[in-house]
């Protein structure tokens, strides 16, 4: 989630509360206190609702509303931004990212379109718009995104990771396992790589390399997201760890994860 800093806003307003309230914003969020930041940026702008910073403030508002499972507030935010700054890359790619969270692929589809009609060397746009395609079993378009992001950059992960994803998705398992284990070798502080590859331990049946990977993301990352919650649970499930188990995906219901699915999940727990 994108976070737009206004590092000289003081040259741009006219009164130094809009200034502070944005101040505010940032310690706010830096204290996760994120109802008292989304408060501190509403009040800015209400103070000076012409001054044109407020795109950015639209937009870390919405990331703020996000992160707090306020998705429909978010995408009002979002596109708000967007109307005042409609080819900004870091609004359509939070936007874009937004829909996918909310399950509205195509909407996401179409601004990952849009962000890379305004910049084809979007090597993030390129990735994720190939995740959308591998979810639609587009699987050359998908191969066509990864391949581009490598011909622009040959030392990035997101092209492998790509390639590595494929391979899961055609159940090349040998094949993912080796791109990953090569990639972890090269970035071991990445932990979206240790994320993927404990979905494929899990998919494979070695659920006790699973654990360990999972344990290692859950170590580093601040916020793990609520799919780590339930991938977790899945592996706990397969090790006969049930409560456990219950425990993660009641967590992972708690931060939005579909309702229908964590219903599904909690019955093989019972």
């Amino acid at each position: 989630m994108l976070w737009i800093l206004l590092l000289a806003v003081g040259g741009n307003v006219r009164g130094q509360t809009y200034e502070e309230m944005i101040e505010k914003s940032y310690d706010y969020v830096d204290r996760d206190d994120l109802p008292a930041a989304e408060e501190c940026l509403k009040a800015a702008m209400r103070l000076e609702p012409g001054n044109r910073n407020n795109y950015a403030l639209l937009t870390n508002l919405g990331t703020v509303q996000r992160r707090m499972g306020k998705l429909d507030d978010a995408l009002v935010s979002y596109t708000a931004a967007l109307n005042r700054q409609p080819e900004s890359e870091v609004v359509l790619s939070n936007r874009a990212e937004l829909y996918t969270e909310m399950n509205e692929m195509e909407k996401a589809l179409s601004d990952y379109q849009v962000l890379l009609s305004v910049n084809p060397l979007n090597e993030d746009a390129l990735f994720h718009r190939g995740l959308l395609y591998i979810g639609t079993q587009d699987l050359l378009r998908a191969e066509a995104d990864f391949e581009k992001i490598l011909d622009i950059n040959g030392e990035t992960v997101q092209g492998r990771l790509g390639y590595a994803l494929l391979e899961k998705v055609r159940k090349n398992y040998g094949d993912c396992e080796a791109i990953l284990d090569y990639l972890i070798s090269k970035r071991p502080e990445y932990w979206r790589l240790y994320e993927e590859r404990a979905e494929l331990y899990h998919l494979m049946n070695k659920n006790g390399r699973a654990m360990a990977d999972l344990n290692k993301v859950f170590a580093e990352e601040p916020r793990p997201s609520a799919e780590l919650y339930v991938l977790r649970g899945r592996v706990k499930l397969a090790q006969y760890e049930k409560a456990s188990a219950a425990i993660d995906f009641k967590k992972a219901q708690s931060m939005g994860y579909d309702a229908e699915t964590v219903e599904k999940l909690l019955k093989q727990t019972y």
